[in-house]
């Protein structure tokens, strides 16, 4: 465990540990936003589309008659 340590604690001192350690944030903080947009844009478009197809079912269309 104290070999584990060690080398994370290298790792973080490390200029190239640093960076790659806020790029890796930046990618979580990306995909969290990524993620959330795309559950809330599913809700609204499944509300559209429900209310869409609701419409559409409730309105008697009669083909027309050559």
């Amino acid at each position: 465990m104290k070999a584990f340590v060690s080398k994370v604690s290298a790792f973080a001192r490390e200029e190239e540990g640093v960076a790659l350690t806020e790029y890796l944030i930046l990618l979580g903080l990306l995909v969290g936003g990524v993620v959330g947009v795309v559950i809330t844009a599913g809700n609204n478009m499944e509300a559209a589309w429900t209310t869409w197809g609701t419409f559409w079912n409730q309105t008697k269309y009669v083909a027309p008659t050559p």
